[in-house]
């Protein structure tokens, strides 16, 4: 089984753009969501993927992705549950880390969400300055609640 660690937040300043190494453009939509699974189609600059992730908001998820071909993936955006996402993710070295800064727009124009994947649960990595709060397991900052309820309200 596949499993993803990841630790999500929001990104508080731009401290981060000079230190991007590379970005890609994606667009993604959801085919299901429900509190179990959620099944995504995403198109990265000229590749697409089918991807299945366990639902729940949490440290460790499991994923299953494969890819597919991008026309079939371009058809599939007609069947979406909710809106289209679009972003830029920028890809920001850290070690032997890397933080993914996704530059939402849109709809969504506006969030910028810093994501981190880590080997373990325990993984200990630098907090850069432009980190904001941590939202890894608030359901509101998930993609698929994302395409399906739009930009959460801040507090």
């Amino acid at each position: 089984m596949g499993l993803e660690i990841e630790r999500k937040f929001l990104v508080a300043s731009d401290g981060w753009r000079d230190e991007v190494a590379s970005h890609s453009d994606i667009r993604q939509i959801y085919l299901a969501v429900n509190d179990r699974s959620t099944v995504r189609v995403r198109i990265k600059d000229t590749a697409a993927f089918l991807t299945v992730k366990s639902a729940a908001p949490a440290l460790t998820r499991a994923e299953f992705e494969y890819p597919i071909p991008v026309t079939d993936a371009e058809a599939l955006l007609a069947l979406r549950t909710g809106r289209l996402i679009q972003k830029r993710r920028h890809i920001v070295p850290q070690g032997a880390l890397r933080w993914e800064i996704d530059v939402f727009a849109g709809d969504l124009d506006g969030l910028v969400i810093a994501e981190i994947e880590l080997p373990g649960e325990d993984t200990a990595f630098v907090r850069p300055a432009w980190l904001g709060a941590e939202v890894t397991e608030d359901p509101r900052y998930g993609n698929a609640n994302l395409a399906t309820h739009g930009l959460p309200v801040r507090e």
